[in-house]
């Protein structure tokens, strides 16, 4: 018998630590904490647990105590040489072995202290489970799977949330968490003429902006020219004053991964070979998301273009005139510009970037069409995003939740769709958010009539277009091309505009718009993959279901909210 603790480490309320706050930098910060507490953190408490260890990652420099003279030995907790091995660990969880229970608890009073002292506010949830390592009646992947669902999530539910003291009536409140204030944002990482109030959570989420900015320089290195910079202030993002002061938050998330790796984990026939394909499966989703990350960025360079006046993107039309431009922000200090994009949470297949919002389609899609790779597991991967459009000061933390609402919408597409395509949802908000997404769509984008013509949106969408399924990006992304620089639509804009109002109304008024204003084909610009032509003459179609839907209502809307990355001559 060799009787091992499996050891789990997850991080509860991940988004209100991260999203709580309006303020770039602490979002940053905030990400980047936790990146660290279930990374960098659990091999330091590794090293100051003082015993041998093994903690493999292509990302982590290996800074743990050698077990084995041999320098290309593969330490194995089974060979008696180890105290402890990480199975995996990164992106708010970690899964470690130990061979004494007692050092599990001492490792996780370490991290503990630190996380208490270096990340305020930042909460852990570990849960301990000893097991028979040669026993094949509960092998590692019954004890692992027990404890997440199980053991994990009841300690979560009995957690008491701590209720920290507000201070007294002298007491100065942190603009951010309102809670006391310890100093000035200035004293720690913050322009001065952004001085305000923080709380010991925020000085540590400001301290760690630096470290931030330096990890995802080396996450793009060689990719990112040093005339740019990853922006820290929301305002850097490419708005133009008076014109567009839009940003988009895009949340990312991989299909069905819990089940790909249950599925994975069902084909090992030992605990060794569990182990070993858990980190590879981990590994090369890890891989393809920076990949695909790595190409958003570079798409996005391909397009920046520079004359004496500054840097810009320009979006030219069929003939070869400006039709759309961003403005690169250019920081004073240094001299360098700020890209109108910055990933906030990366590295794998949840991924959450902040842009301008007329980039916010396009580079989601981007980042879509790249992370269908085939993982360890020779199945192709697929994920959904949600990317909500606001204005850029609008509070952060209502837009990343509905960026995670979208992204859920076009899962549970995906799901009633046989669950193998890429899908995405979006809003674009002119104003405020009020009430849920289910709210939104009822409110704003539903025909009150007694017909069949009711939903103006055909959101969400596929990405790509397959067997007469018209609603997909691909298809989509032309008939905005069409209505922004077409020969038929372009010099009609706000005959276009006003489109939206006529569809509203059904088919027979959509019909007699087009004939009234002498539209050259008294037709709208086409779906390829729509089964005929009702949709292009009537500007809506039978949706399979007893009601019709409209096809152009969210093409017009998103026509403001969309630029083509097109390659600088």
């Amino acid at each position: 018998m060799t009787e091992y603790t499996a050891t789990i480490i997850d991080t509860t309320g991940i988004q209100p630590y991260i999203f709580g706050s309006n303020r770039l930098r602490e979002n940053i910060g905030a990400s980047y904490l936790i990146a660290e507490a279930t990374k960098q953190w659990v091999n330091q408490a590794l090293i100051e647990l003082g015993k041998p260890f093994y903690f493999p990652d292509p990302e982590l420099s290996e800074q743990r105590q050698e077990p084995h003279p041999e320098t290309d030995a593969k330490p194995y907790i089974e060979d008696g040489n180890l105290a402890a091995e990480v199975i995996y660990a990164g992106g708010g969880n970690a899964v470690l072995l130990f061979t004494s229970h007692d050092d599990a608890v001492d490792f996780t009073k370490i991290l503990s202290c630190r996380v208490l002292k270096k990340a305020p506010g930042l909460n852990l949830v570990v849960a301990h489970k000893k097991f028979d390592f040669d026993d094949q009646e509960q092998p590692l992947r019954q004890v692992i799977d027990d404890l997440m669902k199980n053991e994990l999530e009841a300690k979560k539910r009995q957690r008491i949330p701590s209720v920290p003291l507000l201070g007294l009536g002298v007491t100065a409140s942190c603009n951010s968490t309102q809670l006391p204030a310890i100093g000035t944002s200035d004293q720690f990482d913050s322009p001065k003429e952004d001085k305000y109030w923080v709380s010991t959570e925020v000085k540590y989420k400001l301290k760690k902006v630096n470290d931030a900015n330096k990890k995802l320089e080396k996450f793009f290195a060689g990719v990112v020219p040093d005339l740019y910079e990853f922006p820290l202030r929301a305002d850097h993002l490419g708005r133009t004053q008076d014109e567009s002061s839009y940003v988009a938050v895009v949340h990312a998330d991989g299909n069905s991964m819990g089940d790909r790796f249950q599925k994975q984990s069902e084909t090992a026939s030992t605990n060794r070979e569990y182990i070993t394909k858990m980190r590879e499966l981990s590994w090369s989703v890890n891989k393809i998301g920076k990949d695909a990350l790595i190409t958003v960025i570079k798409t996005l360079f391909n397009s920046i273009q520079h004359n004496s006046e500054g840097a810009f993107i320009n979006w030219l039309d069929t003939e070869g005139q400006i039709f759309s431009k961003i403005e690169l922000k250019k920081n004073p200090e240094n001299g360098k510009f700020y890209l109108p994009f910055r990933p906030l949470v990366y590295g794998g297949d949840d991924v959450t970037f902040i842009c301008d919002g007329r980039l916010g389609l396009t580079l989601a899609t981007i980042f879509l069409k790249e992370f269908e790779k085939t993982a360890a597991d020779g199945e192709k991967l697929t994920a959904c995003a949600g990317i909500s459009i606001v204005k850029s000061h609008y509070p952060f933390a209502r837009t990343y939740e509905l960026s995670e609402s979208l992204c859920g919408s076009a899962k549970k597409m995906v799901r009633e769709g046989g669950g193998k395509f890429s899908a995405l949802d979006w809003h674009i908000a002119a104003s405020g958010l009020m009430g849920s997404l289910s709210d939104i769509r009822k409110r704003e984008y539903q025909v009150n009539s007694s017909g069949t013509e009711k939903n103006l949106t055909m959101r969400p969408i596929r990405l790509k277009g397959e067997n007469e399924k018209w609603q997909n990006w691909d298809d989509f992304e032309a008939v905005v091309r069409e209505f922004n620089i077409g020969d038929d639509w372009r010099d009609k804009r706000n005959k276009v505009i006003a489109l939206r109002e006529v569809l509203r109304k059904g088919s027979d008024a959509t019909k007699q718009f087009l004939h009234l204003y002498r539209f050259v084909k008294k037709e709208f610009p086409s779906f390829d993959h729509a089964s005929d032509d009702d949709l292009k003459i009537n500007g809506w179609t039978d949706d399979g279901k007893g009601e019709r839907v409209c096809g152009y209502f969210d093409a017009i809307e998103a026509m403001e909210f969309y630029i083509s990355l097109e390659e600088k001559p």
